[in-house]
């Protein structure tokens, strides 16, 4: 341009300060990880490399994703070319774009179970048919996965693209003679041609970046997300390593900032956008109706299933309808308050997030600063899109432990929308890309300022693509988890992070009731942010409204909100600060057995208020003691021993306990065992009959070829649960002879090789199938709960790990009730605690008779974290 553009300028400026400071340092953060461990050095790059399986994983994630990605993609253009070129009905038209997002309106954490529970060998389904479709182990299932997850993002770039295009085209290609293969591919295709290379990347990398979805129907297919999580986030975290690994999968987003910006000169600009002029074609629009149909029951299929699980006793055994689970969740006392933190920090993430994309795109799309500034905000969009959301938390974690955005709403709402930016981004760019380029070019011949043309005459054309933006950040805040797991605090808990707790003790009908509630919560936004959309596009295209004058520090004003407005208006908890009125903030990787068992004695003895429970899975909150140390949210832990006693031994975190603690077997001073956990097998009944297989008696059975793809165990490399099996492996057979069992077993598990604990009784609980290693005390509450779960202490032995309480040691800021709480749980607690773990922990306790495990063992070496990565090399030479 011939004058300085200081909007603009200004606008750009606060957008890279806002990436800067939460997406460049963190990840800087993270690439030094890669290479800095008191020292610099190349040696994590050179062990992961050569890990055993890593190459085959990456290859495995190139793959299913790239499949997935162009399945999506042609699926999601299918539907919006329905929706934008045919004669259907506007009721159906509506129908097949209510389809087409369903899926995103639900968190992905519930993605793998309506699989399961779908088309599993116990599946909805699979029921309804009498025989299952395929295996959803694998690359099928995390085909079928993924294309659920993907069509949504693709579908809103590719339908929202379809509105900008000049439909006259169609036309003029006719009246020039052209074929209707030509006519298709000039007048439609062309002009999308960016914006489904950009579906297809976004796809790309939503698929590639995902642990959810292969946690749960991977099988032994291995993808690069699940060797980032083992690394992040397994029985032992690695940070080092976990960081090279992020490192690696950034890798592919340089191909796709050359593509992209090759593509671009294949945007078209049209004058002037004129309504379709479509023809009646009776047998055209009965095609693609048929495609639409086929299509939209195939999505509603999937997710038909959870408003089945919830309304029955326990799927699929017991059928009998019941509202219990729909009312154990709505009685739930913590239920409003994180309902209500999901909602602020959703319309907020929507709020500022819709306005740092639409600045963004601004500067690409219609501004003439340098090209420099252009291949900025790409990078930006690209980098956030290939960033998981795992890491991009735990990148958080290490980049703001101990500061005053440390759980914090305000450091939430800034990860979703750093997390989310990639598609709003597109899908205003792409929209603004096809409005009239000389929009601001006669306004300036008019005397208008820039600010101005955007104010009154752009935005007002992109009023519906803004709405759609906020509608997609509102609906993704209120559905992810992968990021923030890591940055919420028990104050600051989100629905989603709830519906994580569920799934650690196993409530997983309860996980569909709080899906449910998000799905519900999300379609009647989205029903609002449509009917305002629509509104808005009715006002346009009837005339152009009369705007105020706007000055040229709006600009500033809206690069001030862009930069700084979440932090000036938003005050999330930290902490509640010391001293006797503070709340206690315990977190814990607890079953639910215990957690209730220490919630009953706190409560029992003059403690009820006056704390707040947040449960982790054990690697999850190992990963956090590992990386914040003494800046932990927490006042009070219960934690897996040997996980305490590596965070103690790092971080010097706990305080010696000032109550006695006469325990049968020695401990460190700073921690008092609370639970000895045992394993044992896990069988289904039903299954086990409906196959005629014989009733296990011992880990070996497992190894027979009777059993081959009925046995599910846990991977040692992501889960301590397995850690039990290996002991009593090694311990009955020595190294050689358990390596020998535990190769066979694994051959027989197939794909049910799990990356969680209570894994093994999910499948075993689905069906899938009829024998399982996990936690006793879970078989026990499902047989109690007349499930046909039974279960079998196995001859070699039920070996044990504990789980210890520990107060964090913050000085002056230490809260005086931790202590006192910690010493009400081990004397007022024990008791309820025995009855769901019976071994005795305390001189004076007895083991529980009535569940005694029949053959107790102990390891002869201690049990530390040098010991785990022992046998875990054991269980990788195995596999």
């Amino acid at each position: 341009m011939q004058r300085k553009n200081t909007e603009i300028k200004a606008i750009f400026i606060a957008v890279t300060v806002v990436f800067s400071a939460f997406l460049l340092i963190p990840a800087v953060r993270l690439l030094l990880k890669s290479f800095y461990e008191g020292g610099f050095t190349t040696a994590f790059y050179s062990e992961v490399l050569a890990q055993k399986g890593f190459g085959q994983a990456l290859l495995n994630s190139f793959a299913v994703s790239g499949a997935a990605a162009c399945l999506a993609t042609v699926i999601a253009f299918a539907l919006a070319y329905a929706i934008h070129y045919t004669g259907l009905p506007a009721g159906f038209r509506r129908a097949l774009q209510g389809v087409a997002t369903l899926p995103m309106f639900l968190p992905t954490i519930t993605y793998g179970f309506a699989i399961i529970y779908s088309f599993g060998k116990q599946g909805l389904i699979t029921r309804l048919l009498g025989f299952q479709l395929f295996d959803i182990y694998g690359f099928q299932g995390l085909l079928l996965g993924y294309v659920i997850y993907t069509v949504p993002v693709a579908f809103l770039l590719i339908h929202n693209t379809m509105g900008f295009i000049d439909k006259k085209t169609i036309t003029v290609s006719k009246l020039m003679g052209d074929s209707p293969l030509a006519t298709f591919r000039i007048a439609v295709l062309r002009p999308l041609l960016g914006t489904l290379a950009g579906a297809f990347l976004q796809s790309f990398f939503l698929c590639f970046t995902d642990f959810g979805i292969p946690a749960s129907v991977g099988g032994r297919y291995e993808v690069i997300a699940t060797v980032l999580y083992n690394q992040m986030l397994g029985a032992v975290p690695d940070f080092n390593k976990g960081a090279v690994v992020a490192m690696v999968m950034l890798l592919p987003s340089i191909l796709s900032i050359a593509l992209l910006q090759f593509l671009e000169r294949f945007n078209i600009r049209y004058n002037r956008i004129s309504a379709a002029d479509l023809r009646r074609n009776p047998v055209r629009d009965t095609g693609w109706g048929a495609i639409g149909t086929v299509l939209s029951v195939a999505i509603l299929a999937i997710f038909a299933v959870i408003f089945v699980v919830p309304m029955v006793e326990e799927w699929p055994y017991q059928t009998a309808f019941t509202t219990e689970h729909v009312t154990a969740v709505l009685q739930d006392s913590e239920l409003f308050t994180v309902y209500k933190n999901s909602l602020f920090v959703a319309l907020l993430t929507a709020l500022f997030g819709t306005l740092i994309a639409y600045g963004a795109a601004l500067i690409t799309a219609r501004s003439n600063v340098h090209r420099w500034c252009k291949q900025v905000i790409e990078a930006i969009a690209l980098i956030t899109n290939t960033i998981p959301g795992m890491v991009l938390g735990l990148a958080f974690l290490f980049s703001f432990s101990g500061t005053s955005l440390q759980n914090t709403f305000t450091l939430m709402i800034v990860c979703n929308i750093i997390h989310f930016f990639s598609t709003p981004y597109l899908m205003m760019k792409n929209a603004l890309s096809k409005m009239n380029a000389g929009w601001e070019t006669t306004a300036r011949l008019m005397g208008d300022s820039w600010i101005k043309t955007i104010t009154r005459v752009v935005t007002p054309n992109a009023a519906s693509s803004l709405l759609e933006v906020f509608s997609y950040y509102f609906i993704n805040a209120m559905v992810t988890v992968s990021a923030l797991i890591f940055i919420a605090g028990a104050r600051t808990m989100v629905i989603t992070t709830k519906i994580k707790q569920l799934q650690y003790v196993n409530k997983f009908n309860e996980v569909f009731v709080l899906s449910l509630l998000i799905l519900f919560t999300n379609l009647i936004a989205r029903a609002v942010f449509s009917a305002l959309a629509h509104r808005k596009t009715v006002k346009t295209q009837s005339k152009e409204r009369k705007l105020k004058p706007m000055k040229r520090i709006a600009a500033m004003m809206l690069a001030g909100v862009i930069a700084a407005g979440g932090c000036a208006s938003m005050t999330g908890c930290t902490s509640a600060g010391a001293g006797e009125n503070a709340q206690v903030v315990i977190y814990s990787n607890a079953d639910d057995e215990a957690v209730t068992a220490m919630k009953n004695a706190l409560d029992a003895n003059g403690y009820e208020g006056q704390y707040t429970f947040q449960i982790f899975g054990t690697s999850e909150l190992g990963g956090k003691l590992l990386a914040e140390g003494t800046n932990l949210e927490a006042d009070l832990v219960t934690m897996s021993t040997f996980y305490t006693e590596s965070a103690q031994e790092q971080n010097n975190m706990f305080l010696p306990l000032t109550f006695d603690v006469n325990t049968i077997d020695e401990f460190p001073d700073y921690c008092a065992p609370i639970t000895s956990q045992e394993g044992a097998i896990i069988v289904n009944t039903e299954v086990l009959a409906e196959n005629n297989l014989p009733m296990p008696t011992c880990i070996k059975d497992l190894a027979d070829p009777v059993y081959k793809d009925m046995v599910s165990v846990t991977d040692i490399q992501s889960s301590s649960t397995a850690w039990l099996l290996i002991q009593a492996l090694i311990s009955e057979y020595g190294e050689d002879g358990a390596q020998e069992v535990l190769t066979d077993i694994y051959a027989n598990a197939g794909d049910h090789i799990e990356s969680s604990g209570s894994g093994p009784l999910k499948k075993c609980r689905a069906g899938e199938v009829a024998v399982g290693f996990g936690l006793r005390q879970q078989a026990v509450a499902d047989k109690a709960d007349g499930l046909p779960i039974d279960y079998v202490d196995p001859t070699e032995g039920n070996f044990s790990l504990t789980e210890s309480v520990s107060v964090l040691d913050k000085g002056e800021n230490t809260n005086p009730k931790a202590m006192e709480m910690a010493q009400c749980i081990i004397e007022n607690g024990r008791a309820e605690l025995q009855t769901y773990y019976p071994n005795a922990l305390y001189e004076g306790e007895e083991t529980n008779a009535e569940n005694k495990s029949a053959y107790p063992k102990t390891f002869p070496e201690k049990l530390t974290v040098d010991l785990l990565q022992q046998h875990q090399a054991l269980s990788e030479a195995c596999k």
